[in-house]
């Protein structure tokens, strides 16, 4: 089976829902708004400009979840859902995904965005497998820290390779779209990699190595 991986934020979505989560939780004054505005805002600068520090930016981001009781944080995710990442799933991504599905192959979301945050978003896309950063639970109750390897940039590649051997599975013919010279690592090892809304770094080594750039806007 062929396997055909993609990027979530700014690639099947026109928008960051990790970015989006933590306006989210702004607007719904579940955290202190101006001095988590601003962190956000600075961590997702740091993220395009390719020099994030994930283990800080996890720290920052988790942290919140252990501040709540999961049935409060899951009913709260299901309005963050409905209100802010249904309306901006970008307009050929299901064109993408069904020719994908229609070809047989096996599709995958892989993100660096926790797993609390994705895996309604890979229902809601019927995706059905998600390889994403694990969210540590304890006792019923999430703890604010990530659990193991973080899926970002060489750690996709990590963690995509822990699911192959899992799943008996490899890279023969494999597809791989995303928006961010972030995911340069698993990009440069699948055999089709396609540059999809890209970066300004990624479009610039996408046209150096040829590769297709597409939109799905």
């Amino acid at each position: 089976m062929t396997i055909a991986l993609f990027d979530l934020d700014n690639t099947l979505l026109a928008g960051d829902s990790d970015y989006m989560w933590g306006k989210f939780l702004v607007q719904n004054q579940m955290v202190d708004g101006p001095h988590f505005e601003r962190e956000n805002q600075r961590f997702y600068d740091e993220y395009a400009a390719g020099v994030l520090d994930i283990n800080a930016y996890l720290t920052f981001q988790l942290g919140v979840l252990a501040q709540y009781d999961k049935k409060v944080l899951d009913e709260l995710r299901i309005k963050f859902l409905s209100q802010n990442i249904e309306p901006i799933i970008a307009k050929k991504s299901r064109q993408l995904l069904k020719k994908h599905r229609d070809n047989g192959d096996t599709l995958i979301i892989i993100t660096a965005t926790n797993r609390f945050v994705t895996t309604p978003i890979a229902q809601v896309l019927e995706v059905e497998h998600l390889i994403a950063t694990n969210v540590e639970i304890k006792n019923g109750q999430y703890t604010g820290k990530a659990s193991g390897t973080p899926c970002f940039q060489e750690g996709k590649v990590t963690l995509l390779n822990k699911w192959l051997k899992q799943n008996q599975q490899d890279l023969a013919g494999s597809w791989f779209y995303s928006d961010s010279h972030n995911d340069l690592p698993l990009l440069n090892v699948v055999d089709n990699p396609v540059a999809v809304d890209p970066d300004d770094k990624l479009e610039k080594y996408a046209q150096q190595k040829s590769w297709p750039i597409i939109s799905l806007r």
